[in-house]
């Protein structure tokens, strides 16, 4: 495949914050029907990733193009045209699950606003919690509203930064279950998430991060050095590797 046929693509991608590097240049395409998943530890840079890729944050260098536009130059539109479920936020306070969907619906401009609402609260089993004002939900109700904001508008691609914290076993199921659907139905997912679990039931692709830097990227027939290696050996041989490499590096510094 081209580049052209690409839905997310980087080129010497990277973020800094004053001295700390969030994330190193990297280059990543992520191609239409693939489920592709970013995997490291807490801190790794997985959520800075998805920032950059969103809109959410602006490069220190490189470029990022989802679905064909400069994310850089103009991340209204890629917002308005992908689903987002950002790491640790919630629902505005004061707005319903209701109220916060049919928000959602206007703004994307998608029609039977009320038939979608009703069905995904449904969906959630939210349905009671309809006229609840979302600062008095659960931490797990709040994330299935905004689960509900990411599919209501049936975008062709989501961007999932932890979609399953604070989801019970029933619902975390019930998500995978929905994402391997829109995966069948030739939709991309690009989800960041340290549950290995997830990649090593659904993902096509993986990329496994720590302290901001891709380590190895593929298949995980790719990734294993030997037949018997799950992700969780993968990931637990890669990142010790990158560890050991800093130590070393730091003390070769020091020694200086």
């Amino acid at each position: 495949m081209m580049s052209e046929d690409a839905l997310v693509e980087t080129k010497d991608l990277g973020k800094r914050f004053g001295d700390f590097v969030a994330l190193h240049p990297l280059d990543v395409l992520v191609y239409p029907g693939e489920f592709f998943g970013v995997f490291g530890p807490n801190g790794a840079g997985k959520s800075t990733f998805i920032k950059l890729l969103t809109g959410q944050l602006s490069p220190s260098l490189g470029s990022a193009k989802v679905l064909g536009t400069n994310v850089a130059m103009d991340p209204q539109k890629v917002k308005a045209n992908v689903g987002i479920v950002p790491e640790s936020e919630s629902p505005p306070s004061y707005l319903t699950p209701a109220e916060y969907l049919d928000f959602v619906c206007r703004i994307r401009g998608v029609e039977e606003i009320d038939s979608k609402i009703d069905y995904w609260l449904d969906w959630f089993g939210i349905e009671d919690k309809r006229e609840t004002l979302c600062k008095d939900l659960s931490k797990g109700q709040r994330q299935k509203v905004m689960l509900a904001g990411a599919f209501i508008h049936e975008p062709r691609l989501l961007f999932l930064d932890e979609p399953f914290v604070n989801l019970d076993p029933i619902y975390q199921r019930k998500c995978r279950e929905l994402l391997m659907e829109h995966i069948a139905e030739g939709g991309t997912i690009f989800l960041c998430s340290h549950i290995l679990e997830v990649a090593e039931r659904m993902c096509t692709r993986v990329a496994v991060i720590d302290q901001g830097r891709v380590l190895a990227a593929g298949t995980l027939d790719d990734l294993r050095q030997k037949p018997s290696e799950d992700l969780e050996d993968i990931f637990i041989r890669l990142v010790g590797e990158s560890v050991e490499e800093i130590e070393s590096r730091t003390g070769s510094n020091e020694e200086e």
